[in-house]
């Protein structure tokens, strides 16, 4: 596979799943802003794109082989976001949500302002990503998923009932980067999943899921984003 500092991070992230744990660990956005090249990324962490791209290519070489979801059939990967990604959110988001009530309860007056921010920063989040979910799971999954198993059997594509599939897909990309956002404050204010010192085991569990949370939504948003909408589109287009 060829990859040049100018390769887009979603490509990278498409590609290999060594190189979405390397680019996650750099801190480089591959999902909400995936269309960057890798060097404009890497520079702007301080970071060196030839030396990433050699730390991924040996990643990749020692990795064991994956789904290509660029080539898997649509259904399966519409599948394959609902039952891990969305079940890991359906399990997860409820559970954060206690944790965090509980340290606001006990902590408040330790740290009042960070902590508030953070309640209502993921209690906003939480709401957007369960509606969110919902929307794609009735509405614009199903479809996809049709749309996916005619193409496959050589049929006729469905017609499409909101004028084309880009409509619901804008939708929900702007939702994700409303997520990206909420993330983004949740990193600023944990100080980068740095633990307080008045940290208890809930604080510690609660900072804990927070970061995983992150890494999950991260991986999620990719598939959709970069690789589920794009071949959608195209297959509508004829491309």
């Amino acid at each position: 596979m060829t990859w040049s500092p100018s390769t887009p991070l979603a490509e990278l992230a498409a590609a290999s799943t060594a190189a979405v744990r390397i680019l996650e660990q750099r801190g480089l956005d591959y999902c909400c802003a995936g269309a960057r090249p890798l060097e404009d990324a890497a520079r702007e962490k301080g970071l060196d794109a030839a030396a990433l791209l050699d730390e991924i290519e040996r990643a990749q070489t020692s990795a064991p082989a994956c789904r290509d979801w660029r080539t898997a059939p649509l259904d399966e990967l519409a599948d394959f976001i609902v039952q891990t990604h969305h079940e890991y959110l359906k399990l997860n988001l409820p559970a954060l949500s206690a944790r965090l009530a509980k340290v606001l309860e006990v902590h408040g007056a330790k740290d009042p302002a960070r902590l508030e921010a953070m309640s209502e920063v993921f209690g906003a989040m939480r709401a957007e990503l369960e509606e969110h979910m919902h929307k794609e799971e009735v509405i614009l999954f199903p479809f996809i998923e049709r749309y996916g198993r005619a193409a496959s059997q050589g049929l006729p594509l469905p017609p499409v009932p909101f004028g084309t599939i880009a409509n619901p897909i804008r939708v929900m990309e702007r939702e994700h980067e409303s997520a990206g956002g909420a993330l983004a404050r949740l990193r600023e204010l944990t100080a980068g999943y740095t633990l307080p010192e008045w940290a208890c085991e809930t604080a510690r569990a609660l900072w804990r899921g927070l970061e995983e949370l992150e890494q999950d939504l991260h991986v999620h948003i990719h598939l959709e984003n970069n690789i589920l909408f794009p071949r959608a589109i195209a297959l509508e287009r004829g491309d």
